[in-house]
């Protein structure tokens, strides 16, 4: 155990470091500003400064360049403050978080689970636009309090605008828009399918993407002053948003239980020995089962690891076979009767690569093998 987790958080930093500059850490959860952030944010500069002297008559060219630079990073922090909308909720809810990222497109909040129901993803994915538009709406507000005319009041605006923008922008029925994580959740409450949530708002990002390149064409046909920053940022948003629709498509074929497949089809059956039986005897006995070790108390040492136990077997075959068992953790252990879907979400969650299943009553029902679950999910049903 003690090198699993020295192993796993040097791939944490690892990611840590390939996500970009760590910024602070909330809740454990290490936000991030990736290299591609700046790329965007200069873009926005180089698109919004000659919008400022039309917003802002009699503004010199370094004021313009200035209030263009408040306005890409106000929407950095606008953007940062509707992610850990995203994550506090998530944290609150138990849903683990991965790190938060702050990207080319926007921003992103890697949960390390999918959520269990349409709930706890419906709060997750509102809790981005709430921020958003309460920020927008107390910089409106605020508005009226500064002298209107001014550089001052034009940040105000500036980060009014950024707000409404990302809520609004967010709320569109799309995935993977906060609005599309919305609409999933209320179709998956009304059928009980998340697959069918997911096939819907995928069809919601595909209208969000093509309304947004209707829209950059109706501005370059009409000749409006922000076409090309509109066109700009259309066309890249739409990328991001189609993009971001057929990942989440992959994804679910790879999540959905198939029809018709019950676990039972898919568990080996288990084989109970006594944990000091020679590990040669107890591979030989495996074939094809899982082997579960119980030590002379009646408490189980752990599944048989085969190929620890091929090796320990080459160097000594008469050795307890419990050198070569597999601990069994609560999180290695499915309850029979959980919901297929569950049960691959457990699976995919946990490093493992067989599991106890177990009848409602706590006997042991049979072993699931990560393997065979995969190729059962890949279509390869069991004959």
């Amino acid at each position: 155990m003690a090198a699993t987790s020295q192993q796993g958080a040097g791939s944490h930093r690892r990611s840590v470091l390939d996500g970009g500059l760590l910024l602070f850490r909330v809740d454990g959860v290490p936000v991030l500003l990736a290299p591609s952030w700046w790329i965007g944010s200069l873009v926005v500069v180089v698109l919004y400064a000659p919008l400022v002297g039309r917003l802002l008559p009699g503004a010199s060219m370094t004021t313009s360049w200035l209030l263009a630079a408040a306005f890409a990073i106000l929407l950095g922090l606008s953007v940062l403050a509707h992610e850990l909308g995203h994550c506090l909720v998530a944290l609150r809810l138990g849903i683990p978080v991965r790190r938060l990222r702050l990207f080319l497109l926007g921003g992103v909040s890697e949960v390390a689970r999918t959520p269990r129901k349409p709930g706890q993803e419906g709060l997750v994915a509102a809790a981005g636009p709430i921020v958003s538009l309460g920020l927008g709406a107390f910089c409106a507000v605020l508005m009226l309090a500064v002298p209107s005319g001014g550089s001052a009041w034009l940040l105000v605006a500036e980060c009014a605008v950024a707000n409404f923008a990302v809520g609004v922008f967010n709320l569109l029925p799309g995935l993977p828009l906060d609005g599309g994580r919305m609409l999933r959740a209320g179709v998956w409450a009304i059928t009980g399918k998340r697959a069918n949530g997911t096939k819907a708002a995928v069809v919601g990002g595909g209208l969000v993407a093509f309304g947004l390149m209707v829209w950059a064409l109706w501005g370059l046909a009409a000749g409006a002053e922000d076409r090309w920053l509109r066109l700009g940022v259309c066309v890249v948003t739409a990328w991001f948003v189609a993009m971001g629709a057929s990942g989440e498509l992959a994804a679910e074929s790879r999540r959905s239980w198939p029809e018709g497949l019950a676990l039972a089809q898919l568990i080996r059956p288990v084989l109970q020995l006594p944990a000091e039986s020679p590990v040669a005897d107890a591979l030989a006995a495996s074939a094809g089962r899982g082997v579960m070790l119980v030590r002379a108390d009646g408490v189980a040492a752990g599944l048989l690891d085969e190929t620890a136990a091929q090796r320990l077997a080459a160097e000594s075959p008469l050795s307890p076979a419990e050198l070569a068992a597999e601990p069994i953790r609560a999180e290695t252990v499915l309850l029979a009767s959980e919901p297929g879907e569950e049960i691959a979400e457990r699976v995919r969650e946990t490093p493992a690569w067989q599991f106890l299943v177990v009848d409602d009553e706590g006997r042991p029902a049979g072993v699931l093998r990560r393997e065979d679950l995969r190729a059962a999910m890949s279509g390869h049903l069991p004959g």
